[in-house]
Formats: structure tokens, sequence, C-alpha cells
């Protein structure tokens, strides 16, 4: 059983929890137990896709309470009465499984699947070099984001989805054409968003398609190309 929630949360023994959380923001896996044996002794696992990696560790016995991993020093905090672990500072490499093994009579282990997403950016509108012709003439535009991952970007005409494009595992490049009539006065933008958040960049037609238009009117018996 998965569910999905966002920010911190708790655990019911048995349950694998799933967390979407922002690059740079602090994470909490609770617990939800006190420890209250003296010799209780809890591990927290880490993997990108199996926990087999140690990172922290509290021994009540010794009087420890340690993070193991170099990666995580400095920026994870163990609650000596609970447990839980708090990342600060998370990045994107946090991403993975996160595994707590409780070493109490029995064996308790909970399994969390924590998805860091980077932070993104606005997205940015060209215009394209456009050929002008004796109908009527367009402007050709092109909206872009560089280096991305597990993010859409869509085209919008007022609240209306006109196009889109998605990328999942893989970090490139997207961009995503629009084309619209020089005097169009309906509003368009275009949005980059993951599954918690989104930025939108909104198109100026007059800032952007100006500069075609005198270029085709201009030119247009001999077909010339606006650039």
């Amino acid at each position: 059983m998965c569910e999905c929630v966002s920010g911190v949360f708790g655990v019911v023994a048995g349950e694998m929890k799933s967390l979407s959380v922002m690059e740079g923001d602090s994470v909490t896996l609770h617990t939800d137990t006190d420890i209250k044996r003296n010799d209780a002794v809890i591990e927290w696992m880490f993997g990108a896709e199996t926990p087999d990696i140690l990172i922290a560790e509290i021994d009540r016995a010794a009087n420890i309470n340690d993070v193991i991993d170099e990666r995580f020093r400095d920026r994870v905090k163990l609650d000596n009465q609970t447990g839980s672990l708090t990342i600060t500072n998370i990045r994107t490499t946090d991403s993975g499984l996160y595994k707590i093994v409780t070493a109490t009579n029995p064996v308790v282990v909970k399994t969390f699947n924590v998805t860091v997403y980077a932070l993104l950016h606005v997205p940015v509108i060209i215009r394209k070099p456009s050929q002008c012709s004796s109908s009527v003439s367009k402007c050709s535009l092109l909206c872009s984001v560089l280096n991305v991952s597990h993010v859409t970007l869509s085209w919008y005409k007022g609240n209306s989805l006109i196009s889109s494009i998605s990328v999942f595992n893989l970090s490139i490049s997207l961009s995503l054409p629009l084309e619209v009539e020089h005097q169009d006065k309906n509003t368009y933008s275009c949005v980059l968003n993951n599954n918690i958040s989104n930025q939108t960049k909104h198109l100026d037609i007059s800032e952007l398609c100006q500069h075609s238009a005198i270029c085709c009117s201009l030119f247009i018996r001999k077909k010339s190309t606006c650039d």
C-alpha cells in the first residue's frame, strides 16, 4: 500500500509512504514511536533503489546518536526519543528509499520513498524566424527550458490547454512551438510544472511579434524571410 503525501508525515507499520518534496526544503520521516527501552537501537538505511547504506543510527545503550554517511552529515538530525529522521536542505541526489530498522522484539522495518524535485525556472519564449506569404502572416514562437526532468511543458490559450510535452527520468532540454496571428488578442501562457510546483511565462504578442509583422508587410511581395 502506497500513500503519496507532501511535507512531514507519519507511518503505520507495514506500509510504504511516498513523499514528493522540492529541492532545498526540509523533510521529516516520522517513526510514530517513542524509544522507551534503554537498549533500543534504531538504524536508518538509504539507497536509490535498495536501502542498503547505513546513514544514521541511535544506540541508547551505547549513548550513540550519529550520522554515519558523509553525504548527509550536517543535514540530518535524529530525534533521540522517537528515532525520527529530519533531512534539511534536501538535494535531488537524496531521492530514493529510506528504511528504518528498530532492533526491538520484534524487529520493526518501515520504508519511505522520497522523490526530490529540482527547483523550476521560468520558461523562456522566443520568436522563430518566419516565412512571409500572401496568406495571413503568422508569428512563430518557441517556449523552452533547459536541463529538466520529471516535468511537463505546456501552452495554454486562456485556461485551455493547447499542447504539451513531458519528460520523466532523463535530464534534457524541452521546446514547444506555438503559432499565432499578429493581431491575435487572446491570452497565451507557457507553463512548466511537476507534481508539486509550476512556473508560468505569459506571452506578449505585441512585443515579440511586432517586428515580424512589420517585416512581412514591407517585403511580402518579395516573399522574404523575416528574422
